[in-house]
């Protein structure tokens, strides 16, 4: 017997148990975000964005509902750049899995976020 499974969409036997999208609990980078420090400095990205996405106010859009701050060079690559502000942007939810499967040119996320730093 056969069914569709729910975390990756797929259709597997029963018996199988699916491990799509699942993480390990003991990470550096989710011991990294429950920090204080990684608080208030997604707090302060978001502040420094005027709480928009900003690849939608890119293009002419204010998104405000569901922003996340993405690392664009992820924590796995650098831990030093952690908590650089060069490296933090605020996007929407839909732009940030947009920027964590590569569909974002990280050269434009650099970008981005240099010029919120700069202005």
């Amino acid at each position: 017997m056969f069914k569709s499974c729910s975390r990756c969409g797929k259709v597997h036997s029963t018996n199988y148990k699916c491990n799509y999208n699942s993480y390990k609990k003991d990470t550096e980078a989710r011991s990294i975000r429950q920090k204080n420090s990684w608080h208030k400095k997604s707090e302060e990205i978001r502040k420094a964005s005027n709480y928009l996405c900003s690849v939608c106010r890119e293009e002419g859009i204010y998104t405000y509902k569901g922003l996340e701050v993405h690392h664009i060079t992820p924590i796995e690559e650098d831990k030093d750049r952690v908590l650089d502000n060069y490296n933090l942007i605020c996007l929407c939810q839909e732009h940030h899995k947009q920027a964590e499967i590569g569909k974002i040119d990280r050269d434009y996320l650099y970008k981005l976020a240099s010029d919120r730093e700069n202005t």
